[in-house]
């Protein structure tokens, strides 16, 4: 296969061969150099055919292999209501990973 697309944590990927993406946080037990299994492929094209799913792909894999895990640089969020004296301000950084693709099955 030359490209695929795959969905994880809710948003669509193109991925190829050697390929590094930036994805949302998988689970808390992951370390780098795990290996992970993508499944919910939607399509696939080698170049000469290509396969759409509905919605899935049945067979199709794209494997990686974690390259580091870190967070996104901080959102900050402020609320303010006139003539109250209300002022919050909170903020949050988003877990992320960085898989690099290795196989296209």
């Amino acid at each position: 296969m030359t490209f695929a697309v795959i969905e994880t944590g809710g948003k669509q990927y193109q991925v190829e061969t050697g390929d590094v993406i930036t994805i949302e946080k998988l689970s808390d037990t992951q370390k780098e150099g795990d290996k992970v299994i993508f499944d919910r492929v939607l399509l696939t094209d080698d170049g000469t055919a290509t396969n759409v799913g509905a919605p899935y792909i049945d067979g199709a894999k794209v494997s990686g292999e974690v390259e580091s895990i870190g967070r996104n640089a901080k959102v900050t969020t402020i609320k303010y209501k006139p003539k109250s004296n209300y002022r919050v301000k909170t903020g949050h950084r988003q877990p992320h990973v960085k898989v690099k693709i290795t196989d296209l099955k």
